[in-house]
């Protein structure tokens, strides 16, 4: 079984917007799996930027008090689908593990 963690890596704002500060409207994500076996350590990785908006209005949270649980839950609602992301993220782990192709070294170069 893997191990999957979520990470915001940045987010872009708009230094005023609908009369607030520091307003997110885009955040770059990464989703990373490993798993261990046999003695060896496995990954798989993907990353992308989802754009979120806020409404004036709307609660506000400040930039400063923002966590990544909160802005991962943005990402999520923005249309990135967390389980099909996390299958991806696994499905590169089992293809490393059990290679669908394989290049073993020419018989006559040994």
């Amino acid at each position: 079984m893997s191990t999957i963690v979520w990470n915001i890596s940045a987010m872009n704002c708009y230094p005023q917007a609908e009369g607030e500060t520091d307003v997110v409207f885009a955040v770059n994500w990464q989703c990373n799996g490993t798993q261990e076996q046999d003695g060896k350590t496995y990954n798989g990785s993907t990353y992308g930027v989802c754009v979120v908006t806020y409404t004036s209005g709307s609660p506000y949270t400040p930039y400063a008090d923002l966590t990544q649980d909160q802005v991962l839950g943005w990402v999520w609602a923005s249309g990135v689908d967390k389980d099909a992301t996390e299958a991806a993220v696994n499905f590169q782990i089992a293809q490393a593990i059990n290679p669908p192709v394989i290049t073993p070294p020419l018989p006559w170069s040994a």
